[in-house]
């Protein structure tokens, strides 16, 4: 299996969209609520993504968002998790964005999935809620001492 992570490009996006209402948990009550030009500005204007291409599928990608320092997506397509993908596509990201900024960045995931077990085992922290999700926090001087 030819797996291969790289940056995002504008003509991933439709893809990118299979893959984000594919998941079983953290669905979209309206799959419209996140359009294509939203993924291009969070892409290309905001931040930065990655995908995961097996035999020129897209099965997973990850976008970060700098202006307000989140992890806008992390997903991959159900039927290719517990390959490494997600974490790969995480650290990627993670670097990157400790790259560009030493800002605390944060997320929100829904209690009780397995997306909240994955990032309480990647070292984030729990700070609160952020509306009906958990609110999770990694500090640039936290993700430098994971990766050492």
């Amino acid at each position: 299996m030819n797996t291969v992570i790289r940056e995002a490009r504008p003509e991933d996006i439709s893809q990118i969209q299979v893959v984000r209402n594919s998941v079983k948990e953290n669905m979209l009550s309206d799959p419209a609520l996140v359009t294509d030009a939203d993924c291009e500005e969070f892409l290309f204007e905001r931040g930065k993504g990655w995908v995961c291409e097996i035999e020129s599928q897209i099965v997973g990608f990850s976008i970060v968002d700098l202006k307000e320092n989140n992890i806008w997506a992390l997903f991959l397509h159900p039927d290719f998790e517990k390959l490494g993908i997600g974490r790969k596509l995480h650290d990627i990201m993670l670097d990157w964005y400790f790259e560009q900024t030493k800002e605390d960045v944060w997320l929100g995931t829904a209690p009780g999935t397995r997306a909240a077990t994955f990032y309480q085992k990647s070292g984030w922290q729990e700070t609160g809620t952020h509306g009906k999700e958990i609110r999770f926090e990694m500090t640039f001087n936290n993700w430098k001492s994971i990766q050492s």
